[in-house]
């Protein structure tokens, strides 16, 4: 077995990976490569057509809370405020020294690494600002109109739909669709933004850790983008298609689909049942299956042990 990391700083290295392929094919040698790069747009960026056929890719996510509990120990609680980055465990206790780890080896590492150096970008401050705008914004919808609106120099939409693509590419934070009757005007629809890793709203924030858990509020909204960092993780990996649904005053936080298979989602971190918004949506997608998540229901802190694939 040879397994080579950072395989993205070879010059031309899908080119080579295929010549050396073909010739121990050719010679019957019995050796498994294994190529690893940082993020997956990386890889992207070498996955010519001279591949085809020769690769598989397998996709590595954030850390789950299982396996930051398991290695470090890891409160849940302190999973839903300080996230899933190995490298940041012996940090918790110093939130400061945190933030300046996130913040310089991580989030400004990823974007000037891993999207600038690799992509296209006219904008780069633009870019870097829509990733603090979404991290605070976290698992709420937020219309790339209103995006234009508080981000200086933001251009067009369109502009600001592909600067969060690349965010999405690189693991940061991703745009989730609305759910529609008709799939083709799923596109057309406002994201739901979310983070990939709750390290960066942490980061990013003047709150301290004590003082977000006593606010039930503001607590609550954390819980929602864990669950949903947590089922990105899944759903990153192709096991299903993480949507939400807004229809007026109706809403249901989110939606699990995988081929004809719908399942419904609600957080709830209170004592008090929202079921207005899930009566709609069951009234008008008739779900295989509906969740609530929260105090009631599926506790919190259990359903970020369970894989998602099982309600399927």
């Amino acid at each position: 077995m040879l397994i080579i990391d950072e395989i993205q700083k070879i010059h031309n290295w899908s080119e080579q990976v295929k010549q050396l392929w073909d010739e121990d094919t050719m010679t019957g040698r019995p050796l498994k490569v294994i190529l690893t790069g940082s993020a997956s747009l990386l890889l992207q960026q070498g996955l010519t057509e001279s591949l085809a056929g020769r690769f598989e890719v397998i996709k590595v996510g954030h850390w789950r809370f299982e396996e930051m509990e398991a290695a470090f120990g890891t409160t849940v609680e302190e999973y839903v405020w300080f996230g899933g980055y190995p490298g940041t465990a012996s940090l918790f206790s110093d939130e400061d020294r945190f933030r300046e780890y996130v913040k310089n080896a991580l989030i400004e590492s990823t974007i000037s690494r891993d999207i600038l150096m690799l992509s296209r970008v006219e904008k780069p401050a633009l870019l870097k600002r829509l990733f603090e705008l979404g991290s605070a914004y976290s698992s709420q919808i937020l219309s790339f109109s209103k995006m234009v609106g508080q981000l200086q120099d933001a251009g067009n939409t369109t502009t600001l739909s592909h600067y969060l693509s690349l965010l999405d590419q690189a693991g940061m934070i991703c745009g989730l669709e609305k759910i529609y009757a008709e799939p083709v005007r799923a596109k057309s629809s406002s994201p739901k933004i979310q983070v990939k890793n709750a390290a960066f709203i942490s980061a990013l924030s003047t709150e301290r850790f004590e003082d977000v858990r006593i606010n039930p509020e503001r607590w609550g909204r954390l819980i929602e983008s864990a669950i949903g960092a947590h089922l990105i993780h899944y759903a990153d990996k192709g096991h299903f298609q993480l949507l939400y649904w807004k229809e007026r005053d109706y809403e249901v936080d989110f939606v699990l689909k995988r081929g004809s298979k719908i399942i419904g989602l609600e957080v709830k971190s209170g004592a008090a049942k929202r079921t207005s918004g899930m009566m709609a949506f069951k009234n008008k997608f008739k779900p295989d299956k509906v969740l609530l998540a929260g105090l009631s229901g599926i506790h919190w802190r259990e359903f970020l042990r369970l894989d998602p694939t099982t309600f399927f």
